[in-house]
C-alpha cells in the first residue's frame, strides 16, 4: 500500500465507467524517514553493456509507491547501458492509459508497477508475458519467488505462469495500542465492566468490547474524547478493503477455503451469504466506535487519528506501522500489532449452514493492491525490463523499501521476518528508527497472516474494480444508516449480476476458475 496514494483503482476495460475517485490520502501527521538504498549492481564495461542501444518505458502511479523506481533509474542505465523512461500519472489514468495501450496493442509502455487485481483485466486480454523463461538466467539480478510468504506469492503466478515481479505485499493486520493494553487502571475498569481480562483481542466479540470500552477516553492526554476505532469509509475509497478483511472468517472456514465471491460454476453472486450479512452487521456496530467524520475520510486522514494518539485500535496495512516511527507520531514505542480477530462460527457456503469451530476460525489476507511489475507483452525491450524489475525485487534493495515506510512497500519476505520462521534481523529497521517493541509485533503479525493456510481469496478476474466499487458503496449506506446489512449486500448482488452480465458471463466464470485454481 501507499503512504501519499492509495490503490490506483480504476475501470476495467477503457469502454466501462466508473466514477473518478479520490486521488490522495496524503498523511500529515509525520515526516518521512530518509534511510539510503543500497547499490547492487556496477556500471558495464564499454562494449559489455547487455541492453546497449534499448529504452524501457515504465508507466506508474505518481505517488511514494514509485519512489524506488525513480531511485534505480541511475543504477539501471549505468549497469546496462539501456535508458530507462519512467511515466508516473495520478492513479486514476494509471490503469485505464496501460491497458488502453495493451488493448490497442500499440507497445508505447515496456512495464507497469501493478495493482494485483489488475490481472484478471491484463492475463484475460493475454496482453502480459511471463518471465518464467528468463527467472533462472544468469544475466538478471537474482530474487527468490520461494522467499515470499505464501499469501502474496500466490498473487504473483496466474494460471500457473509467473507475471508479476515482488515489490510491496499488502495485507491487513489488526493496530492496537500497547500501553493501553497494559494499563493497570483500564484492566482493573475494563474487567469490572465486561467480566474478563483486557488483552490483545481474539475475536471480533472482544474486539468489540474494547473498541467500546475506550471510545469517549482520552487516549493522548491532551483533554479531547477520542476513539475505540478508525476506519476510512469515504465513498470509493477503499472502505470494503476493511470489510472484506473483516469478513474473511465469518465465511472462509476448514470445510470452504475458497467459496466468497460468485458461485464458480454459475457466477452467481455469493455476497448476500448469512455469513456476510453477519460480518456486515459486526462492522456496522464497530462504526459507533469511530469518530463520525470518518464516513467520509480516507486512509490518509484516519491513518492521522491513529499517528495522533486518538484511537485505540484501526485495521489496515503494513503503512500504518512504519508511519509509527516517524517523527511526529504520538505512538512510536506503543504500537502492537496481531493477525486480525477471528469467530468461532462461520458460514459455510459449500454445506449452506453454520459450523462451529472449537480453535478460533482465522483467515489471512493479502487486501491491498500488492504493487509489482508487470511485463507488456507488446514491450519492444522485453529482457530489459525484466532486468529492471528484477533489479528492484534484489533482497538488499527490498529489506530497505520495508524498514523506511515512506515509499509505500509493506513486507512479505522471509528476509523481512525474524527467526525461527523468518530469515531476518532487526536492523533494517532498527536503522530506519524503529522501536525494538513495535519491530516485533508488527513482523509477527505479518509473518502469521501471510502464512495461514487459510487466506481471503482475492479477486482477480475483469472488472474487479467495478465489483468491489459496487460492494463499497453499498457498504457505506450501511455504515451510515441508509440500508440495513442485509439490503445493502442484496443491493450489492443486483450489480454484481449487471456487471457480469456486460462483461460476459462465460468470460467471467472462465477468469474465476482460472484465478482460484479450479
Amino acid at each position: 500500500m501507499v503512504a501519499g496514494v492509495p490503490p490506483a483503482f480504476a475501470a476495467d476495460p477503457p469502454d466501462a465507467k466508473a466514477p473518478p475517485r479520490p486521488e490522495s490520502t496524503t498523511v500529515t501527521v509525520v515526516q518521512p524517514s530518509d534511510v539510503p538504498v543500497p547499490r547492487v549492481l556496477p556500471p558495464c564495461a564499454p562494449g559489455k553493456c547487455l541492453f546497449a542501444g534499448q529504452k524501457v518505458t515504465v508507466i506508474a502511479t505518481k505517488s511514494a509507491i514509485s519512489i524506488a523506481l525513480l531511485e534505480v533509474e541511475e543504477e539501471f542505465e549505468a549497469a546496462t547501458g539501456a535508458e530507462l523512461d519512467i511515466v508516473r500519472m495520478p492513479g486514476i489514468e494509471h490503469f485505464p492509459t496501460i491497458i488502453s495501450d495493451m488493448t490497442n496493442r500499440i507497445g508505447k509502455y515496456d512495464a507497469s508497477i501493478a495493482g494485483g487485481w489488475w490481472i484478471g483485466d491484463m492475463v484475460a486480454g493475454g496482453h502480459l508475458l511471463s518471465y518464467d523463461q528468463w527467472y533462472d538466467d544468469p544475466r538478471f539480478p537474482k530474487w527468490s519467488v520461494d522467499d515470499v510468504l505464501p499469501g502474496p506469492r500466490n498473487l504473483l503466478s496466474y494460471g500457473g505462469k509467473k507475471y508479476m515481479v515482488a515489490y510491496d505485499h499488502d495485507g491487513q493486520v489488526m493496530y492496537f495500542r500497547r500501553d493501553l493494553l497494559a494499563d493497570a487502571r483500564h484492566q482493573a475498569a475494563f474487567r469490572q465492566k465486561y467480566g474478563y481480562a483486557l488483552a490483545v483481542p481474539q475475536t471480533w466479540a472482544q474486539f468489540r468490547d474494547a473498541a467500546e470500552y475506550f471510545t469517549g477516553q482520552d487516549l493522548n492526554g491532551d483533554g479531547v474524547p477520542d476513539h475505540g476505532i478508525v476506519l476510512a469509509l469515504k465513498p470509493g475509497s477503499q472502505g470494503m478493503f476493511n470489510y472484506m478483511s473483516l469478513s474473511a472468517s465469518f465465511v472462509i472456514g476448514p470445510t470452504n477455503a475458497r467459496l466468497y465471491w460468485f458461485d464458480p460454476q454459475t457466477m452467481k453472486p455469493l455476497i448476500e451469504s448469512p455469513g456476510h450479512v453477519r460480518a456486515l452487521e459486526v462492522f456496522v456496530d464497530l462504526v459507533k466506535f469511530g469518530p463520525r467524520e470518518m464516513l467520509t475520510w480516507d486512509h490518509g486522514r484516519g491513518w492521522d487519528h491513529f499517528l495522533a494518539g486518538r484511537a485505540a485500535f484501526a485495521l489496515t496495512w503494513g503503512d500504518l506501522g512504519a508511519l509509527a516511527q516517524q517523527t511526529g507520531s504520538k505512538v512510536k514505542g506503543k504500537t502492537g500489532a496481531a493477525q486480525i480477530p477471528g469467530t468461532h462460527e462461520y458460514y459455510d457456503l459449500v454445506q449452506g449452514k453454520w459450523v462451529k469451530t472449537d480453535a478460533i476460525n482465522r483467515v489471512g489476507n493479502t487486501t491491498g493492491a500488492s504493487w509489482a511489475g508487470v511485463i507488456s507483452k507488446y514491450s519492444k525491450a522485453p529482457e530489459a525490463t525484466y532486468f529492471l524489475l528484477s533489479l528492484l525485487a534484489a533482497k538488499e534493495k527490498s529489506q530497505v523499501y520495508a524498514a523506511r515506510g515512506s515509499d509505500g512497500i509493506d513486507p512479505g519476505r522471509r528476509f523481512h521476518f525474524l527467526p525461527p520462521e523468518g530469515t531476518g534481523t532487526t536492523e533494517p529497521y532498527l536503522r530506519a528508527g524503529w522501536d525494538a517493541a513495535d519491530i516485533r509485533d508488527y513482523l509477527g503479525a505479518f509473518q502469521r497472516t501471510f502464512s495461514d493456510k487459510q487466506q481471503f481469496p482475492y479477486l482477480r478476474i475483469p472488472g474487479a474494480y467495478s465489483y468491489w466499487l459496487a460492494l463499497d458503496l453499498h457498504l457505506v449506506e450501511a455504515a451510515s444508516g441508509q440500508l440495513s446489512p442485509a439490503a445493502a449486500l442484496k443491493a450489492a448482488v443486483v450489480d454484481f449480476e449487471e456487471i457480469t452480465i456486460r462483461l460476459g458471463r462465460e468470460r467471467q466464470r472462465e477468469a474465476y476458475r482460472t484465478s482460484l485454481g479450479f
